[in-house]
């Protein structure tokens, strides 16, 4: 069983259901039931079938590729270069008022 971030980009499979798709999100609960943002790809009609949060337990991985984004010039939050007012768990890291 992979955990973590780095599961992000593989594709994972639901033991329980069989559902297949990339995993696109990870959560970390303090109760350590982590769960993983599984999409899967389009129907043959066109149409993209919702997405499913996972328990990490649940999922196994299928193949060996793993999908990587470059992000440089959406960075989100935790590489931002500007001072907000949020808190820490939300605003951007060292940049902080308090």
């Amino acid at each position: 069983m992979q955990d973590g971030p780095g599961i992000l980009g593989t594709t994972q499979k639901d033991r329980l259901t069989g559902y297949v798709g990339v995993a696109t999100g990870y959560v970390q609960y303090i109760s350590g039931c982590n769960q993983v943002l599984v999409v899967p790809q389009m129907n043959a009609d066109g149409k993209l079938p919702e997405s499913h949060w996972f328990d990490v337990q649940r999922l196994e991985r299928v193949g060996t590729e793993q999908i990587v984004l470059d992000n440089t010039k959406t960075p989100g939050f935790a590489r931002c270069d500007r001072p907000v007012s949020l808190t820490r768990a939300h605003g951007c890291q060292g940049h902080h008022p308090n």
